[in-house]
């Protein structure tokens, strides 16, 4: 179990993240998901407890795990930044790691390595990026952790190989129960296997949901006119994305359908109705920045 309590991190007079706090309990698989550089290492990093917090506090099992050796034993965190000891193989990482984790399974190890086809004996050094990325889970799961933190874990890696980590996390989650945060900048990755999912946008956690719960109070609507109406029909809907298509309007709204039904009355529409957001639809709104005019920057 994974307990976030309202963490600030900062690095000089930059705040990399800031009063962010969510829960992942035991058997869970947390998916954190944001673009690259919104705080998602930092996280994961003060959760190992490789960075300390300015404010806040992370509880492993109920227990403050800084400066913790018990509760860090529980831990297996997989940077996005790989390391390995210099002009080592797979088979000296497996011993090194089986003397700080006391559940290391050298016959889990064996067993795994097989199955991704890896030469425990060849230098790391020579492997590709997919490859590393690959050793270093195959170590992490036979370290048997009840925390594991997976930073960008799917990066390099083919989509067969992807779809093999996700059943293989996913099982051994369901097997021990392990509490598992897994972050990525691709949502798609994380929709597929996670039981929940949060957004960090701006510093803080911007969306905590599960994949069904994404809609919230908002939702897509279609509306469709007898005439052709300007956007000007929705001055006094609250709405954002909005597509016009002739006789059709489609625009997001966290406005109850049945008061922009009435708001609309007086230009008689022949069809409303409403849909829920999809999780990349809702992630897609939390996301929203400036717009861009892309045909400026080629002009000469």
């Amino acid at each position: 179990m994974i307990d976030i309590k309202n963490v600030t991190k900062n690095f000089g007079s930059f705040t990399a993240i800031q009063d962010l706090s969510f829960h992942v309990d035991d058997g869970m698989i947390y998916g954190l998901v944001g673009y690259n550089g919104a705080g998602k290492t930092t996280l994961l990093k003060s959760a190992a407890d490789v960075y300390r917090p300015e404010e806040g506090e992370i509880l492993i099992d109920g227990e403050n795990v800084k400066d913790n050796a018990k509760a860090k034993q529980k831990i297996f965190y997989v940077p996005d930044d790989l390391y390995f000891l210099p002009y080592s193989n797979m088979e000296k990482m497996a011993k090194f790691y089986s003397g700080y984790y006391p559940h290391f399974s050298f016959d889990t190890f064996r067993k795994l390595s097989k199955l991704f086809g890896l030469d425990i004996k060849k230098r790391l050094n020579g492997f590709s990026k997919g490859m590393q990325r690959q050793a270093e889970l195959i170590l992490a799961l036979s370290a048997h952790p009840t925390i594991l933190l997976l930073d960008e874990s799917f990066d390099g890696l083919d989509p067969q190989k992807r779809n093999v980590v996700k059943d293989l996390v996913g099982e051994y989650v369901k097997e021990t129960g392990t509490s598992v945060i897994i972050s990525s900048h691709n949502l798609h990755e994380l929709s597929g296997i996670s039981d929940r999912i949060g957004l960090i946008n701006g510093k803080r956690l911007a969306l905590d949901c599960g994949p069904g719960e994404a809609s919230g109070s908002h939702s897509k609507i279609r509306v469709v006119f007898p005439l052709d109406f300007s956007e000007d029909v929705l001055l006094n809907i609250e709405h954002k994305k909005l597509v016009k298509d002739g006789k059709i309007m489609t625009f997001c709204s966290n406005e109850p359908l049945e008061r922009i039904r009435q708001k609309l009355e007086d230009f008689k529409p022949l069809l409303l109705e409403e849909f829920p957001l999809t999780l990349e639809e809702r992630f897609m709104e939390e996301m929203e920045g400036a717009e861009y005019d892309f045909a400026e920057i080629f002009k000469v």
